[in-house]
């Protein structure tokens, strides 16, 4: 046992020094996982409604600065911090009506992503220009939250806050993957240009190659952006089409919406004529073609005449096809989640059905195993929806429309797909009348401004209860309602056929960041197996 000798003055002596030491790691600890968290905040921060795109910079700046030099097991943990300050406050509207318990799994599941991208990044910032590896590790991590399981989650995805950021011309380039590379590859050159800054100002020596690259790092997205610019454009291309969108409302919002179904087919209807009245007042101009929500009919239309009657009354009145969402279930006894294009002389004339389909929402994966934890949940969605297979692009009054209904707008490969059969524009129709006033819908409509530049694509996007809107192909918002009242949109948007490098790339971007993802990780473990054998060696 080791004496502590006070000062002549009385004063207490110094701590044994293993209690210091013992201290001072924990307060390195907490200080490096509240700063994971906060970082992770920060990036939430940057996504929609808020129009602070810029904040994503800095929270890879620190995510890369708290994570450098560290071991894999420190960069898991911190990783993990980190996607759960992102994910938690971002997936918060999933819990709205079912309460915090999906919520928290869907998180957590999603955290674990980011902490393995957190794990594997510690190890690359061993290396020479580590932000352009860590930036393509994020990129990888997307991906694979994207694609596991159950098909994939790609909310939070960083491009998809950036839709006001000087960024977003990169998305016509390489879609989301190049334009989320670009941004998490600027942030961490921010983050190595600040560290390398410090260093000089405590050392007195610049490190003129770490300088540089961090310098690259940071000016090279921005260059690239500035460049990209000129793919960016709204000309017509195949004349113009005056689209109408048709915001009918709900009664109530809330899960139970679908105790309301003949309510809001009423609702659509009456929105439709009270549109139909502003144009023969000349208020608004006569519709090419209306677009209706997701879930605008949950009345099947094919096998209930009443629901017929209503549909198609209300394309009589407005003298224009419509189309409209319903959930219809054929003689097979499979269930769809259809858009129909209801002709005003024809009825009927050609159906979409609903290709990726949401899991815990519209099918229950694992049904039986998940019962055992909450029966009541399993039984809100009785049966599982089935799913599409064929992309669907309506020919409505000559233009041709691809469909991407509301949660497949989420996924590249979806919308690629319908600009590839044909789509002049896009219509995103949705309902989110489920998760009330929450942040959901706003980072939805995010996503549909970056698809717009992404195919260089108009983008309508008709919502039951809000925020519906009308995009042009450069991603400005030109017309939006507001939450929970019923409403309509008319605009001239222009046709477009030529497809972007994004749109004809398809996946490859993506796989190349990939694969320069696994370059920075073969490279980084053989730089640990050199030095384990050295440290052999010198033993």
């Amino acid at each position: 046992m080791t004496a502590t000798i006070a000062p002549a003055d009385g004063t207490p002596g110094p701590p044994p020094p293993a209690r210091t030491g013992r201290a001072a790691r924990l307060l390195r600890a907490l200080y490096l996982a509240v700063g994971a968290g906060l970082a992770g905040v920060l990036l939430y921060v940057s996504f929609p409604p808020r129009v602070l795109w810029w904040l994503a910079l800095p929270a890879f700046a620190a995510l890369g600065l708290l994570l450098r030099g560290r071991g894999f097991k420190a960069g898991l943990g911190l990783g993990a911090l980190f996607g759960l300050g992102f994910l938690l406050p971002l997936l918060v509207w999933t819990g709205v009506e079912v309460g915090p318990g999906p919520w928290l799994a869907l998180a957590v599941a999603e955290a674990f992503f980011v902490a393995l991208v957190g794990g594997f990044t510690a190890l690359v910032t061993r290396l020479p220009g580590w932000p352009l590896w860590a930036a393509a590790l994020w990129t990888a991590g997307e991906a694979a939250r994207a694609r596991v399981p159950f098909g994939g989650f790609p909310w939070g995805k960083v491009a998809f806050g950036q839709a006001e950021g000087i960024f977003l011309p990169l998305a016509a380039v390489g879609g989301t993957p190049v334009l989320g590379f670009a941004v998490a590859l600027c942030g961490f050159g921010l983050g190595e240009l600040a560290r390398q800054l410090y260093l000089r100002r405590r050392t007195g020596t610049l490190r003129r190659a770490a300088t540089a690259g961090a310098v690259a790092a940071l000016l090279l997205p921005l260059a690239g952006a500035l460049a990209a610019r000129p793919l960016v454009s709204d000309r017509a291309e195949n004349g113009t089409a005056t689209v109408a969108v048709v915001q009918g409302n709900v009664p109530r919002m809330g899960l139970d919406f679908n105790a309301q179904r003949r309510a809001v087919l009423d609702y659509h209807a009456r929105e439709t004529a009270r549109l139909a009245e502003r144009v023969a007042k000349g208020e608004v101009a006569q519709p090419d073609f209306v677009l209706w929500p997701e879930n605008s009919s949950d009345i099947d239309p094919f096998t209930n005449d009443d629901a017929r009657s209503v549909i198609e009354r209300a394309a009589t009145t407005i003298k224009a096809p419509i189309s409209v969402g319903a959930v219809v279930q054929p003689e097979d006894g499979r269930l769809y989640n259809q858009q129909i294009l209801w002709d005003p002389d024809k009825g009927p004339v050609d159906t979409y059905d609903k290709r990726v389909i949401q899991p815990f929402g519209e099918y229950i994966p694992l049904r039986s195993l998940i019962s055992v934890f909450s029966q009541g949940y399993v039984d809100m969605v009785r049966t599982d929806f089935s799913r599409g297979t064929d992309p669907g692009v309506f020919d409505l009054a000559g233009s041709r429309v691809g469909i991407a209904t509301c949660y497949e707008a989420a996924f590249d490969g979806a919308v690629r797909e319908t600009v590839d059969a044909g789509a002049q524009l896009l219509s995103v129709p949705s309902n989110n009348a489920t998760f009330g006033f929450s942040e959901m819908t706003y980072q939805q409509l995010a996503m549909s401004r970056v698809r717009a530049v992404e195919h260089s694509r108009a983008v309508a996007v008709p919502v039951t209860s809000g925020v519906s809107a009308v995009i042009r192909p450069d991603g400005e918002l030109v017309q939006r309602t507001g939450m929970f009242e019923p409403a309509s949109l008319v605009a001239e948007v222009p046709l477009r056929s030529s497809q972007t490098w994004a749109t004809r790339l398809g996946a490859l971007p993506e796989a190349a960041i990939v694969a320069l993802a696994a370059v920075g990780l073969g490279w980084a473990a053989s730089g640990a197996v050199r030095r384990r054998r050295a440290a052999a060696t010198d033993a």
